[in-house]
């Protein structure tokens, strides 16, 4: 009876779950701790100034909205699709919806890469004297991500342990930038307050929602449900925490950053602000570690957001709304999808520039996570889920998506058309692939 027993319980006890809990925290904070400080940052204070870290803590409050009809979603569905499982089981008779929503999502996601891979760029040649030459920066960033591709299709075990290192390791580096910098301020917030005093909540609400891009990491966890143990416990543990830990993490380098370096030196070099101004306050080893945390940054960013997101295409490819060919796996590794991803992240940084790749990620992420909210609130029953948290999550994030579009229209509508041509053009695609596509009934 004992070795029955035994034998019952090798069984039944989950075998090949290669991530566990840190490798789930660290693969939520690759994604969103990664080009994103470092991407936003110049922006934010050539718009709100003192008021940055607050822009981005609200972002952070955004993020955690669109998480819980994740987390409800991914405990409740358990399918790596994620996001485009989760709109098709919940609309099972919508297929041009479902192939819309995961050409938007995939494409977002691509739009991340492209952004943590020209951040990576702009760092990693900062110190020299290129360092202006913007295709020296796109080349950079296209090798970068063919570095990644490779870990990716190397294996999952692999790319956890890596992921591992990488994200604790700037995680360690981000908290010694950001005391140092805080340390060696020569300013105070009452005196930037007085010099910022043309701020409007307007202007504050803006950035937030152009900052939700550098949360978005969260959803990958989800993706690798068929990786991971204990997904009921799991997937809701490792999102908060890593949610909670960037907010913390960003709040703490961006009022460094505003009390250490001038503003002028972080809006006149956007694309590697932190380097350019930690030189003038810690000198040369401080800006050597600045690089290095971005680099480590945008490089987890960069390994996770393929990981989660070339399975996702995978499963979408499998229904039939991508080419057949990207979901064939090779040691159940989508290895298609990644290298398709990867072009595709490339192409884009061929053709654009880091604050609209930025604008294009964000509006792409606030409106898939609007929908997921709402997408959840229809089958709250099922979730166990709150009312009125999915509705306030579906009208916060629809808010946030109007406050981009109104920035664009008034401010930068050359940009607003760029990025509605990119959405029509993956709308005629996802229609293209619907067409003659009909979902089967979900039991």
């Amino acid at each position: 009876m004992m070795i029955f027993k035994n034998r019952t319980i090798s069984i039944l006890r989950p075998r090949n779950k290669a991530l566990g809990i840190p490798e789930l925290i660290a693969i939520a904070l690759g994604g969103m701790v990664g080009g994103g400080i470092f991407t936003v940052l110049g922006i934010s204070v050539s718009m709100i100034g003192v008021y940055t870290p607050i822009a981005i803590s609200i972002g952070g409050l955004f993020a955690a909205l669109a998480a819980y009809s994740y987390i409800k979603l991914g405990v409740y569905y358990k399918d790596e699709g994620a996001t485009y499982s989760f709109y098709k089981k919940t609309f099972p008779k919508s297929p041009f919806a479902a192939s819309l929503i995961g050409w938007w999502v995939i494409f977002g996601y691509i739009s991340t890469l492209a952004l943590y891979a020209y951040t990576f760029a702009s760092y990693a040649i900062s110190g020299f004297a290129f360092a202006d030459s913007e295709w020296t920066r796109k080349l950079v960033a296209g090798g970068i991500i063919a570095v990644f591709t490779l870990i990716n299709v190397w294996s999952v075990k692999g790319m956890g342990k890596v992921e591992d290192l990488m994200v604790y390791t700037k995680l360690v580096i981000l908290v010694v930038i950001s005391f140092v910098l805080i340390n060696n301020s020569d300013t105070t917030i009452p005196a930037l307050l007085h010099d910022d005093g043309n701020v409007t909540f307007l202007n504050i609400l803006i950035v937030a929602s152009l900052t939700f891009v550098a949360y978005e990491g969260f959803q990958l966890v989800v993706n690798a449900v068929n990786e991971m143990e204990k997904p009921e416990r799991n997937i809701p543990r490792a999102i908060y925490s890593a949610i909670a830990l960037a907010i913390l993490i960003y709040f703490v380098i961006a009022l460094g950053a505003i009390l250490a370096i001038p503003f002028e030196d972080i809006i006149s070099n956007q694309e590697y602000a932190l380097a350019s101004g930690a030189d003038h306050v810690l000198g040369h080893w401080g800006t050597d570690l600045v690089i290095l945390g971005a680099l480590l940054a945008t490089s987890s960013a960069i390994s996770g957001t393929l990981f989660g997101a070339s399975r996702q295409m995978a499963v979408i490819a499998k229904d039939g709304y991508f080419p057949k060919l990207l979901a064939k796996r090779s040691r159940n590794i989508p290895v298609y999808s990644i290298s398709a991803m990867s072009v595709f992240a490339f192409l884009l940084i061929l053709a654009g520039n880091l604050q609209v790749i930025l604008e294009f990620g964000s509006v792409t992420f606030l409106l898939v996570s609007m929908l997921m909210a709402y997408a959840n609130y229809r089958v709250r029953h099922r979730t166990d889920s709150s009312p009125i948290v999915a509705l306030i999550a579906v009208f916060g994030l629809l808010a946030g998506t109007i406050l981009i579009i109104y920035f664009e229209a008034s401010y930068q509508p050359e940009q607003l058309y760029f990025i509605g041509g990119l959405y029509a053009l993956l709308t005629l695609c996802s229609w293209i692939y619907s067409r003659s596509k009909v979902l089967q009934p979900v039991a």
